[in-house]
């Protein structure tokens, strides 16, 4: 598959990471979708991703589309200069209704989403290769998506209820979660394994460190230190019980501490990064 530079896009002026709303078409699914560019003749870039609780669909431009599924650890890889990265975010539990398979089967793995959804996939990889931009890339990537919606049952209503009431700013506790949706315990934690890949426990830790990153992520944006105030404020408002619960769940998530995750998170995003269609939803809402 030939790579191309998408002649339409401007001229990259170091790394970036861009992330846009999807389609209509695709709200109820997709919580956002994004271009990585990582600029021709720099350093190989070290690209940490974190488990979040959805299934990602992403493509380096001149391969085949791949589909990364649930991560229960970080994931850390490297990305050659001159790589144009083009993905799209499910929500949690979204993702089984096109996969055709239990999201757990995906849990912590990288593959070929043609070796899930057929040859199709390749032929449009060689279109994104071709497009005249990133952003008409994202598009492509997009239809892929949309064109299984036809056969594709609806998301399961009692998981994605819970999703919502796991999200950083409830206060539900996942031991009485199930019986207040009406389910029983161990029903439940099988639907939450088949359509999110992890259960209810692990994805509202997930979702607590999400909360925790928005925070970081908004106050990065607006040039100020993550952590102004003190770690132990930014742990609480983002609902640990104290530093020290923080650093735990940090370093199980990430793999590395608060400290060097922020730092890592402030030089990074730092320097041309829009992550606002993430964080935007996870911010504590007002009361």
């Amino acid at each position: 598959m030939r790579s191309s530079a998408a002649p339409s896009d401007p001229p990259p002026t170091g790394p970036s990471y861009v992330e846009r709303p999807p389609a209509a078409a695709l709200a109820g699914l997709v919580s956002s979708t994004w271009v990585q560019r990582i600029t021709p003749g720099a350093a190989p870039y070290v690209h940490r991703t974190i488990p979040n609780g959805g299934v990602e669909l992403l493509c380096r431009l001149g391969s085949v589309p791949r589909l990364a599924g649930p991560l229960t650890r970080a994931r850390v890889e490297s990305l050659a200069p001159g790589s144009v990265v083009v993905g799209l975010r499910f929500h949690p539990g979204a993702a089984a209704t096109v996969l055709g398979m239990p999201a757990s089967e995906l849990a912590d793995l990288m593959v070929d989403a043609d070796t899930v959804w057929g040859r199709e996939v390749a032929v449009v990889g060689e279109r994104m290769a071709e497009a005249s931009s990133a952003q008409r890339a994202a598009v492509l990537l997009q239809r892929l998506v949309a064109d299984r919606l036809a056969d594709a049952a609806r998301p399961d209503p009692v998981v994605a209820e819970a999703v919502r009431r796991l999200m950083p700013w409830q206060a539900d506790d996942v031991t009485s979660l199930w019986s207040s949706l009406a389910t029983s315990e161990r029903s439940f934690r099988r639907r939450c394994q088949a359509t999110i890949g992890v259960g209810p426990k692990a994805l509202q830790r997930m979702l607590r460190f999400q909360g925790f990153l928005a925070r970081v992520q908004y106050a990065v944006s607006r040039g100020r230190r993550p952590a102004g105030e003190g770690l132990a404020l930014l742990a609480a408002e983002a609902g640990y019980a104290d530093q020290a619960h923080l650093t735990r769940e940090c370093v199980r998530l990430t793999g590395v501490t608060p400290r060097v995750f922020l730092r890592e998170t402030a030089e990074v995003c730092g320097c041309g990064h829009d992550h606002e269609t993430s964080y935007a939803p996870l911010l504590r809402r007002p009361a």
